[in-house]
């Protein structure tokens, strides 16, 4: 928070010329001594200003101050215009800070990308999701979610959100569960509901694990026909694939063995062979008889 608040101070003083310490610490909501530390630690980074005294003193940039574009490189500063472009479309992320950018490097940032964080059907649920638990990490904000866990078990919590983690197509949120005393790893798209709470937690430190590691992940082979390609590549990864003489592609893939699999491999229908294991062949035959004695009658 002090990084983005040093350069929206420069800012403020190269748009507004001076200003005094009450004036920033009002603007910027913190102490005056704060602000002044702000000031020693601009200062400290080669950053020319000074604090001059008297009833018309203040807080002030030398004249012809300005950001040295020179720190960046061209591929740098279009990086930095093209990350903010992607998160602006999530949310209420001003378009004015990418203007004042873009005028900063001289880059034109032509919004060639766009970003849509939700499903089909659910853009203004999924966007307003999303926008709020951005917030809440920001902000260390409590929320009170209520959670589809894996289990079918539909539970209320309260959480303390930590990261938004964006892994194998889908979107999770880290957050410390105040019932569990741990950190947890939510799946976005089954938090059901979520309130914003007025409690306000410290920023705790937490193991950045992968959120499929708290599964055990087994070795898993399968084979799809040609015509599958366009199924496949939307799934798994090149590195995963092989392609046999013949066309068939083979896929191996670390995944965890659990009913969410079982479901996934049963979305591919007759288009799929099951290399190994082969004990899931008979998992996946007694779930089909299942569904299929269940249409039937």
């Amino acid at each position: 928070m002090q990084e983005s608040r040093l350069f929206k101070i420069v800012y403020y003083l190269l748009e507004k010329g001076q200003a005094t310490a009450p004036e920033l610490a009002k603007a910027f909501e913190v102490s005056v001594r704060t602000i002044y530390r702000d000031i020693d630690a601009l200062s400290a980074a080669g950053i020319p200003v000074y604090t001059e005294a008297g009833r018309t003193g203040g807080i002030h940039l030398m004249k012809h101050f300005v950001l040295n574009k020179a720190i960046l490189s061209e591929e740098e500063k279009q990086e930095i215009l093209t990350a903010l472009q992607s998160v602006n479309t999530a949310g209420k992320f001003s378009s004015k800070t990418l203007q004042k950018l873009s005028g900063i490097f001289q880059l034109n940032s032509d919004e060639w990308l766009e970003v849509d964080f939700s499903r089909w059907g659910s853009k203004e649920t999924d966007n307003s999701k999303f926008d709020l638990l951005k917030s809440a990490v920001i902000h260390r904000q409590c929320i009170r979610i209520k959670y589809a866990g894996s289990n079918g078990d539909i539970t209320e919590r309260v959480v303390q959100p930590l990261k938004l983690s964006y892994k194998s197509m889908a979107w999770y949120l880290k957050a410390y569960c105040t019932e569990k005393q741990a950190v947890r790893i939510f799946k976005l798209n089954r938090i059901l509901s979520l309130e914003m709470l007025p409690e306000h937690f410290e920023r705790r430190s937490f193991e950045q694990t992968d959120v499929h590691t708290e599964q055990i992940c087994h070795k898993i082979v399968l084979c799809f026909p040609r015509n599958m390609a366009y199924r496949v590549y939307d799934e798994f990864d090149n590195t995963q694939v092989k392609q046999t003489e013949n066309g068939d592609l083979i896929v191996s893939v670390e995944m965890p063995e659990d009913e969410w699999l079982i479901a996934f491999l049963l979305s591919f229908g007759t288009q799929m062979h099951i290399i190994e294991p082969t004990y899931l062949k008979e998992i996946l035959a007694d779930q089909a008889e299942k569904i299929y004695k269940k249409y039937k009658s």
